[in-house]
């Protein structure tokens, strides 16, 4: 079972880099932190990459695989990463466990695997974990929680990203079967950190006045403080994506997919010990609940 173990590293590396990312992004825009944590990490994983396996043979789905995977993947990143910034991460993060959600329709399309007998069960708790992040023993169970939900913009956001990730988690691994888990890796955030680009450029032009040299210059100290927190989130993001990547290629998309979801229990925590986030028995049990819904929709 080594890929359950590289699923569950995959799990705390997604939690540390989810605190230090949104650390990073009190003072930071998120089109900077995205480029700053997914450039460290294209480049850490090129070096690991060159010392232990070389350039691999490039598969002929890959081409395919990165534009479509890279695409999506610069619109989901840009996506959570504002939803950490605006809204709680005990909140907004337990919403990526609805992707394996997404994966039984993404999943017979794209890499032509079906659904099992437990999936049906596993969609209840997914369900009725989403009901319980926003749910108050004092009112009673009506649907305040799920307008709630969809009233906070942090949620709905990451809702387009348990969406869009139930795609690319499919690209992911045929980018990784047509070449290696990591020079996929290194390509892909590569990829992100280059469509970030632009919009970094686009707010130090409107912030200096017209001029980009004066818009950098007035994020440079911002960014000093906040370098280290970036740097992190980069290294724990580049750590987590090799460990799924390689997972990736011993077992199915969907079961790996529901290992790496346990990381929004530790992000949970984090928020309420980091980030003096309030309600953490209601949303750490909606997270259990939903963790225990993709665990289910994992066991076949």
């Amino acid at each position: 079972m080594l890929w359950l173990a590289l699923a569950s590293g995959t799990a705390f590396c997604e939690a540390l880099k989810d605190a230090t990312g949104k650390q990073a992004l009190k003072s930071l825009d998120e089109y900077s932190v995205l480029l700053g944590f997914t450039s460290t990490g294209a480049l850490l994983m090129a070096i690991l990459m060159l010392a232990t396996e070389g350039l691999p043979t490039l598969g002929p789905d890959f081409g395919l695989a990165l534009l479509v995977g890279g695409g999506l993947n610069i619109l989901a990143f840009t996506l959570y990463t504002r939803a950490i910034k605006i809204a709680d991460l005990s909140l907004t993060v337990p919403l990526v466990t609805l992707t394996p959600l997404f994966l039984l329709v993404t999943s017979p399309i794209i890499v032509d695997e079906w659904p099992t007998g437990l999936d049906a069960l596993g969609v209840l708790f997914l369900i009725v974990g989403s009901y319980m992040l926003n749910l108050k023993p004092r009112e009673g169970f009506t649907l305040a929680p799920l307008q709630a939900l969809m009233a906070n913009p942090g949620s709905r956001m990451m809702l387009g990203v348990a969406f869009l990730w139930s795609i690319t988690s499919n690209f992911d691994k045929v980018g990784t079967l047509n070449s290696s888990s990591l020079f996929w890796g290194m390509s892909l955030f590569g990829m992100i950190a280059i469509g970030m680009v632009p919009f970094v450029m686009q707010r130090a032009w409107q912030k200096g006045g017209g001029s980009v040299i004066d818009g950098l210059q007035t994020d440079k100290s911002a960014a000093r403080s906040q370098a280290p927190f970036v740097v992190l989130a980069g290294i724990f993001n580049a750590l987590g994506v090799s460990l799924q990547f390689v997972a990736l290629t011993m077992a199915p998309v969907a079961q790996v997919i529901a290992v790496k979801r346990m990381s929004t229990l530790i992000s949970v925590v984090f928020g309420y010990i980091l980030f003096g986030e309030t309600g953490l028995r209601e949303r750490f049990l909606g997270a259990a609940v939903m963790v225990s819904g993709v665990a289910i929709m994992a066991m076949d």
